[in-house]
């Protein structure tokens, strides 16, 4: 298994045509954001009206305030002052009540949209070709699906809500104060732009550091996803320190771009705690003014004060929703390029379903090359006739992975034609050829539940006999049932509770199960022991049993069981032909089969035998 070690580092300075492009994509991201609002509709319009309910009984309050001081405190009017306090209680009740109806809705569609963005991002994901996941790492999209669609959640319910409620009160008490004083209320407003300048000129700065931020918390998140799934190669090379190392060095560049964010958000926050209270005091001078005046009561002053400060909280808040839009603006784009990226290979718009193939399989100067880089295969024709095996022989980077690959159509040819039955493969739903065709890999991975169901993953509608009788013929019973939970063994991560030898029956299992026409098979026996190859060989043999298989051809054995034998060198078919005919021709087959596949005299097979053989 080979560990690959790549970093990837976001581009704190992108250029003033991304940063153009990326502005002018924020009104459809909105757009499309809201979107997946509309199933919940009833449910936000009634978080809507109990929102207007608390927002406008909190304008109640500085009322209230400016009543108390001038009739009151100034009039020692008792009784008025009991009935004030009554009146407040019962304002503050009813708030408690609306904002718990709004409170429990929004956090209800809240939830809901994280499952649905979650399913669709998921679901998506496995549409998309085999190509792109070979160019992305895991931890990457799980980052995706997790952290940046929470991001998402946030915007589209919290700071939705908090946006409505603030520019409500904000309004509200604005126009409240124009009742109440219009030269105090056009001072203040004066004094609003220069606060909204420095506080979005702030955020689009903001927004660019949160991007990257969140970019480079996702590289440290694949780091750990790469050591964890390959914990026992890191632990067999005595790799941890290394590891940690690479960990240490992506969150400490993430920690970096942090306290990037977090000194510019101090110095905003400073910036705009100065201008509050800066404001607060030319307030409390014109007022003062208005008052010597005779234009303003005492209490009127105290009601505008209070109005003031929950206009400028407002205000505030709506600044710091700003940012936070900002800094989502990248982990929205992110879940919608993923939601935009469309598979490579695709199903024609006529595609027509393979109940049941015959297992014909036809290649015609077929070449490929893998995204910009040079052809794999070159020319490739060839016909295998249904019920026949065929063993692909040659070193490593011949090409006879790839052409396992394009049978199932993982990946398209980039020119030439493969036919199943005489159908062209691209003319043919994906989900039924791929019906058709079984693959037992050399490394066999299985999931991390029982045993149970990694079997009837080959066909999920199983009975339990049928399941068993698989399970017989991948000479997997046995040992099955000497396990002491039996088929509800869990086996762990990539069935790693399991032997190589027990893993690879349970998947002969679940491909006998699925009871394919066509069987892809990268023999996977060279590291079992004597015994357990005996019984994976024997379990293979019942499993091609009058089926078109295609063999990686490891072992002699594999070679002799063979109809035909195909030899490929560079991605080209160089010969094809019997074991007998390729041996009396003395080419790239009989010089393979010197170096690896003879047998000395007592039947050993020489040091070495699949060093030069083995599937790319």
């Amino acid at each position: 298994m080979t560990i690959r070690i790549r970093t990837r580092s976001a581009n704190p300075n992108p250029k003033p045509d991304e940063t153009n492009e990326d502005l002018k994509d924020v009104p459809m991201q909105w757009r499309r954001m809201l979107g997946y609002l509309a199933p919940y509709k009833l449910r936000l319009g009634l978080a809507f009206i109990a929102l207007l309910f608390s927002a406008g009984l909190s304008l109640v309050f500085p009322s209230v305030i400016g009543q108390v001081v001038d009739s009151v405190l100034t009039a020692g009017n008792y009784e008025l002052l009991n009935q004030i306090t009554l009146a407040l209680i019962g304002v503050f009740l009813l708030r408690a009540v609306t904002t718990l109806i709004e409170s429990f809705n929004l956090n209800f569609v809240g939830e809901s949209l994280v499952t649905d963005l979650r399913q669709q991002v998921f679901a998506h994901l496995n549409t998309l070709s085999l190509g792109f996941f070979t160019s992305r790492r895991v931890g990457e999209l799980v980052s995706r699906i997790s952290s940046d669609v929470t991001t998402m959640r946030t915007v589209l319910t919290n700071n939705l809500n908090t946006l409505l409620q603030q520019t409500f009160i904000m309004v509200g008490s604005l126009a409240l104060m124009i009742v109440l004083n219009w030269r105090l209320t056009l001072f203040i407003v004066f004094l609003i732009p220069i606060i909204a300048v420095a506080g979005f000129g702030f955020g689009r700065y903001v927004r660019r550091l949160s991007t990257q931020v969140q970019d480079e918390i996702a590289n440290s998140t694949v780091v750990t996803e790469e050591t964890f799934q390959n914990i026992r190669e890191v632990k067999s090379f005595v790799r941890e320190e290394f590891e940690v190392g690479r960990y240490v060095s992506a969150i400490r560049s993430a920690l970096k771009t942090a306290i990037r964010l977090a000194r510019l958000n101090s110095i905003f926050g400073s910036l705009m705690s100065f201008l509050a209270f800066g404001s607060l005091a030319a307030f409390l001078w014109f007022g003062g003014r208005e008052v010597l005046e005779g234009r303003l009561t005492g209490g009127d002053l105290i009601t505008f004060l209070f109005y003031g400060v929950t206009v400028a909280g407002s205000f505030f808040s709506l600044v710091s929703i700003y940012t936070q839009f900002q800094s989502a603006l990248g982990a929205t784009k992110r879940v919608f390029q993923i939601l935009d990226t469309q598979p490579d290979v695709k199903d024609a718009p006529n595609a027509t379903p393979i109940v049941r193939a015959e297992g014909r399989i036809t290649m015609e100067n077929v070449s490929f090359r893998y995204e910009d880089e040079h052809d794999v295969l070159h020319n490739i024709s060839l016909d295998i006739a249904p019920g026949e095996i065929v063993a692909l022989v040659g070193p490593s980077g011949a090409g006879k992975t790839t052409m396992f690959n394009l049978i199932p159509r993982f990946y398209d040819p980039t020119s030439g034609t493969i036919k199943m039955d005489g159908h062209d493969l691209r003319s043919l739903s994906q989900a039924s050829l791929r019906r058709q065709v079984g693959i037992v890999p050399q490394e066999t991975l299985l999931f991390g539940g029982t045993i149970r169901e990694n079997i009837l993953y080959g066909r999920l509608e199983a009975s339990e006999a049928e399941m068993i009788d698989a399970a017989k013929a991948a000479n997997a019973h046995d040992f099955i049932i000497s396990l002491p939970k039996q088929y509800e063994t869990v086996v762990g991560e990539r069935g790693v509770k399991l032997s190589g030898g027990q893993r690879q029956r349970v998947a002969i299992a679940r491909a006998i199960l699925k009871d394919p026409r066509i069987l892809l098979l990268d023999e996977a026996t060279s590291s079992l022991d004597s015994e357990s190859e005996h019984l994976v060989q024997e379990a293979l043999g019942r499993l091609m049993q009058n089926r078109t298989t295609l063999i990686i051809a490891h072992r002699l054995s594999t070679v002799r069981v063979a109809d035909r034998i195909v030899a490929l060198e560079n991605g080209r078919i160089v010969e094809v032909g019997s074991h007998d005919q390729l041996i009396a021709k003395g080419g790239l087959y009989a010089r393979l089969y010197e170096m690896q596949f003879a047998v000395s005299e007592n039947g050993s097979r020489p040091e070495g035998e699949d060093v030069a053989v083995k599937a790319e």
